[in-house]
């Protein structure tokens, strides 16, 4: 059973509304938690998204069972995780020791003894009921409503859109992929999974695990120094190394498969059955890595880039190489990040493929079927993005289209990119590079969570995190001005 959050305040709680946020403090999380304060006590704002909370978390549960952890507790918590770059260690500390946290949760500031203590497993399964689809429609409102912070006048209008696109990579968590040690990642597994059901089953045969391992490790690290360095006849002795590893390869490789067919006939238990499901697995990976070495270390052929895999453990990961001098190679995923003047992102989406040519076109259908057509002035991209028919296609429905051309320009081309209004959107264009900088130090930078699917959660909770930051840095400069300018008039009087 779950609920939005407390409405009975016990004493000592503060209401969340009330809770008094520091002004002049350089720290990430007091923006973060203004932002959150903004949603909480924004009427419309609050109503949306814990309506979409509960639709996903609650809908369709029976309203009996032990009290679940609140609605308002997983946001706040999934934001600040994000914002402040933390694992779920640190988080688990914010949430129990943390005072200002702790009231922004609706919680006394000191932990009392009728309070349950947060557990960083619980926090982390809590989180994982959060997905990619929600986040999107929580990022949306959370947009939308705040560029009205950003008016310059309280009762106007907000301002049009000046709208800024461009991507980056969002790095997956895993290392530097090479045959040699993805081979090494299925054969550790191996052992470390099939030693452990073979103890459980008291199945015979794995009583040297440990020793295959240091014998299989010793191997790996002279195949490779022999293949990284030079020397007489290095390619004879790179191929008598590598075939003696592929034949300890392939004796562990069968040893693994006699093990899952014995395990097969045993009864298993719900966790020794899934660790079964991992084995098989990576036995099928260390089959197709023993493959690709003997096809390029002793046959020399050239493995096609769709053949191979750059992480065992996170197989979506992609090798995107954009030409740069730092970094050559990128492993993760593209990630398409649109925001307007006042550094909001307004849309963000993971890209399937790289470049980004073709991207434009759908971008714009999202902005303008959320903001409107008359909302959006401008819509900038850098010459990544450049095809003419995009080009064409937007200036329909946009009144500036900046996308400079690859190559070699036309006089009219020429002409277009010369005008004031074009120079004046290309150099703010810039800014976003800014953006995506900040956008990495809440936490974008590398996805510590595991999976497809966590990976997008963790960019929508990298977003939210991002813009409540910039929206509760805005309202605390605000309320500084203003007790400024009171601070001023009393001294006048």
């Amino acid at each position: 059973m779950r609920k939005r959050f407390e409405v009975q305040l016990a004493l000592g709680k503060v209401p969340i509304e009330r809770v008094v946020l520091p002004l002049n403090s350089r720290d990430e999380l007091p923006p973060i938690l203004a932002g959150l304060q903004w949603i909480f006590q924004s009427p419309e704002i609050n109503s949306q998204i814990f309506a979409l909370l509960e639709s996903k978390l609650v809908a369709g549960k029976k309203a009996t069972g032990r009290p679940g952890l609140d609605l308002w507790h997983i946001l706040v918590l999934g934001v600040v995780r994000l914002g402040l770059d933390c694992d779920y260690d640190r988080l688990e500390y914010l949430a129990n020791y943390d005072s200002l946290l702790r009231q922004i949760l609706g919680l006394s500031p000191v932990q009392s003894a009728e309070e349950k203590p947060f557990h960083y497993k619980t926090l982390s399964e809590n989180m994982g009921h959060v997905d990619e689809e929600l986040l999107q429609q929580i990022n949306a409102i959370v947009a939308q409503a705040g560029r009205a912070v950003f008016k310059k006048k309280e009762n106007g209008s907000a301002e049009p859109i000046c709208a800024k696109a461009d991507t980056y990579v969002l790095e997956t968590n895993v290392h530097f992929p090479t045959d040699l040690n993805l081979l090494w990642d299925a054969q550790r597994k191996c052992l470390e999974l099939a030693g452990r059901l073979a103890r459980g089953q008291q199945l015979e045969g794995w009583r040297k695990a440990q020793d295959w391992r240091h014998k299989l490790k010793g191997q790996l690290r002279v195949l490779t120094k022999l293949s990284h360095g030079g020397g007489r006849n290095k390619e004879q002795r790179v191929r008598t190394a590598a075939e003696g590893y592929l034949r300890a390869s392939e004796r562990l490789e069968a040893k693994v498969f006699e093990t899952m067919r014995a395990l097969r006939a045993c009864p298993l238990g719900g966790v020794e059955f899934a660790e079964l499901i991992q084995l098989d697995y990576f036995h099928t990976a260390l089959i197709k890595q023993m493959d690709l070495v003997e096809r390029r270390l002793l046959r020399e052929e050239t493995i096609a880039h769709q053949e191979k895999v750059f992480s065992l453990f996170e197989p979506h990961t992609q090798w995107i190489a954009k030409g740069k001098l730092f970094p050559p190679v990128e492993l993760g995923h593209p990630l398409l990040i649109t925001t307007d003047q006042h550094e909001l992102i307004l849309d963000y989406q993971r890209l399937n493929s790289w470049p980004e040519v073709g991207t434009a076109i759908p971008l714009a259908d999202r902005l303008l079927g959320r903001y409107g057509a008359g909302n959006i002035v401008s819509l900038s991209f850098d010459k990544g993005f450049s095809r003419q028919e995009d080009q064409e296609l937007l200036e329909l429905y946009i009144p500036q289209v900046v996308m400079p051309k690859r190559g070699k320009r036309n006089r009219s081309e020429e002409e277009r990119e010369s005008q004031k209004s074009f120079r004046a959107l290309r150099n703010r264009h810039q800014a976003i590079e800014s953006d995506i900088n900040c956008l990495e130090h809440h936490g974008l930078n590398r996805c510590l969570d595991k999976g497809l699917h966590g990976f997008e959660r963790y960019i929508g909770f990298g977003v939210l995190s991002y813009n409540l930051h910039k929206i509760g840095a805005r309202l605390l400069q605000r309320k500084q001005e203003s007790r400024l300018r009171q601070t001023a008039l009393r001294a006048a009087a």
